[in-house]
């Protein structure tokens, strides 16, 4: 007889009514029911925060006003009551500081990023999370997408042969105007340093095609050169930036993000060529891999279950047959649904299999600082240096 697996009980900080990013992380939790809402500190305003917790079933009681209450509040509960994870959807400046003592107090952590506003600030967390038993994860969506798990292991097997090129953009274009002036409050964090961290449209966007051209081409990016933009005068940070960087096998590549690229939406694109072939995935077509041979047709392999052509890793992070889309909530899902494995299965280390990371957040945050520190200096090739 099966014993049922008790849901895991989680507690948010930041996600309140209006914020797409907690939103989706609510959606994307529960869409295979191995986690409860149990208690948020969704808003600084008390009207929001009431409100949002009321919308998901919480008890009055379970909606603290402030982080460091829920904190408190959640560990004087009896083990059977308390949230079990903490998940940190806030602006930048928050995540380490809620991260450390959510540690401490003895929580998992699953967190947006980037993981803190700088090296310095991340180099105590990962001490503190090495010295706990406790899992954190980043929330490096795209990297949920089974077609992505796809591309990597058919460049791990060889298929494109050795890897020479890697080429990500994203360009968005939501911030082609002055949406902060007219009240954008999303717009309008990601624009303060103090919020944010150093990098504007690097740190948003950035990362993430940072972080795919990683996973993708299964080796780390080592130098970089790299060159900011920012278009509107009434702007602190980036809003445009482009790159050439040189991987640790050899590999060349270019990266591009922005988000002053009027009309575009949400079209993360990698394509990665190698001595026998080359792949191409678009985030605004997940379930398409298109896989091109010096010697054969052009492929465009199709996500679904039941697929045999596709590699376990893909097909495991699948819910429908072919032809029925997954997206962008799935791909979430599937970090959360490899979260609550490891959570369940007491899986040794901080790390939960096929969950990013704090190595991943590290890479991401000297990413940040490279590409500053090369645009703002007169060096040629700037190293990406982890730790100190």
């Amino acid at each position: 007889m099966n014993v049922p697996v008790p849901k895991i009980r989680m507690g948010f900080v930041g996600g309140g009514e209006g914020a797409f990013i907690g939103k989706a992380h609510r959606q994307a939790a529960a869409l295979d029911s191995r986690f409860e809402l149990v208690c948020g500190a969704f808003s600084r305003d008390a009207r929001n925060n009431q409100d949002t917790g009321a919308a998901q079933g919480l008890p009055a009681s379970r909606c603290y006003s402030d982080w460091q209450h829920m904190l408190d509040a959640e560990h004087a509960l009896p083990a059977d009551r308390r949230m079990e994870l903490l998940v940190i959807v806030t602006p930048n400046h928050l995540h380490a500081p809620i991260a450390a003592q959510a540690l401490s107090a003895g929580f998992h952590v699953f967190s947006e990023k980037p993981a803190a506003l700088n090296l310095s600030e991340l180099l105590p967390l990962k001490k503190l999370l090495e010295s706990s038993d406790r899992l954190y994860g980043l929330a490096h969506t795209y990297l949920g997408y089974p077609m992505v798990w796809q591309a990597r292991e058919m460049v791990r097997d060889g298929v494109i042969g050795t890897v020479r090129k890697v080429i990500v953009e994203y360009p968005q274009g939501w911030l082609s105007q002055d949406v902060a002036g007219q009240g954008n409050k999303q717009a309008g964090w990601r624009d303060q340093p103090e919020q944010s961290g150093l990098g504007g449209c690097i740190g948003d966007i950035g990362t993430h095609a940072f972080s795919l051209a990683e996973f993708v081409a299964d080796q780390p990016i080592k130098q970089l050169c790299a060159m900011l933009n920012t278009h509107l005068a009434s702007r602190q940070l980036d809003d445009d930036a482009a790159m050439l960087f040189k991987m640790a096998d050899g590999a060349s590549g270019v990266l591009i993000a922005s988000q002053v690229c009027a009309g575009e939406e949400n079209p993360l694109k990698i394509r990665i060529y190698g001595d026998k072939g080359g792949l191409e995935w678009r985030q605004e077509d997940p379930s398409s891999l298109i896989h091109r041979s010096i010697d054969q047709p052009l492929r465009i392999l199709r996500s679904g279950v039941g697929q045999p052509w596709l590699c376990e890793a893909a097909t495991r992070r699948m819910r429908l047959p072919a032809g029925h889309p997954e997206g962008y909530l799935e791909a979430m899902a599937n970090l959360y649904g490899d979260f609550a494995s490891a959570i369940r299965s007491n899986v040794e280390g901080n790390d939960a299999p096929g969950v990013p990371g704090i190595e991943v957040g590290l890479r991401g945050m000297a990413f940040i600082e490279a590409v500053i520190a090369n645009h703002r200096g007169d060096t040629k090739w700037t190293e990406l240096v982890c730790h100190p």
